[in-house]
């Protein structure tokens, strides 16, 4: 009988050390991808608020950007457009987030929804994002991001 809560005892140490072991092994994936989508979420309230300086701690020297129109540009444009924005938006919301990692890179897939005033009239957009994320010196930097305007018939 004795023996019982000695064995007791080993059970629930080895049940803690396999769950502490398999969450240490998911966390910093996990951790990752939450830090990811925050940067995301962070960089879209950035720009709205025309925070040229945030952004810019965003994203790597070497930063490239394909627009929805096809149009392509570096860091210096990202972020002279984030300062010349001027667009009435009421709501952006971001949504439908995946990311991927592998090793010190990463891929995140998202869709933004705009709702605003253009010309007078309501208007309602959506894009498809393609960001692609390095860990240096133990922060995030986007390196590359891809937008690409939804049609109305493929945005619900």
């Amino acid at each position: 009988m004795k023996r019982q809560p000695c064995l007791l005892y080993i059970a629930l140490v080895l049940a803690w050390t396999v769950t502490a072991t398999a969450a240490s092994q998911r966390s910093p994936s996990d951790s990752n991808q939450q830090t990811l989508i925050e940067l995301e979420r962070g960089w879209n309230d950035a720009f709205y608020r025309q925070d040229v300086a945030f952004i810019e701690t965003l994203l790597a020297d070497e930063f490239m950007a394909t627009y929805g129109d096809g149009s392509r540009g570096d860091k210096a444009r990202e972020l002279t457009l984030t300062a010349e924005f001027n667009q009435q938006v009421e709501s952006a919301t971001q949504e439908d987030f995946t990311v991927r990692t592998f090793g010190n890179t990463a891929v995140v897939w998202f869709t933004l929804r705009l709702v605003g005033i253009r010309q007078g009239q309501r208007a309602e957009v959506a894009f498809r994002y393609t960001d692609v994320w390095i860990q240096r010196e133990d922060r995030w930097q986007c390196v590359s991001t891809q937008s690409t305007r939804m049609s109305a018939e493929s945005s619900g």
